[in-house]
């Protein structure tokens, strides 16, 4: 489960708690590549192709 932002709207931590939220799916993601035998390196620059290419969707920019 993802927890939500702690309050609506901007506030001072709300990126940090996006970061907090996401953590723990972020490794289990990871976790699941480095047991598939990719390596970590791999797996990083996939991940920054990923953010990249998101970026680049009208959808992806903020």
């Amino acid at each position: 489960m993802i927890n939500a932002s702690r309050h609506d709207g901007e506030y001072a931590d709300r990126e940090v708690d996006c970061q907090e939220a996401m953590e723990p799916g972020f490794q289990a993601i990871v976790d699941c590549m480095l047991e598939a035998g990719w390596t970590r390196g791999e797996v990083v620059r996939a991940l920054r192709r990923l953010i990249a290419a998101d970026n680049m969707t009208p959808e992806g920019k903020s």
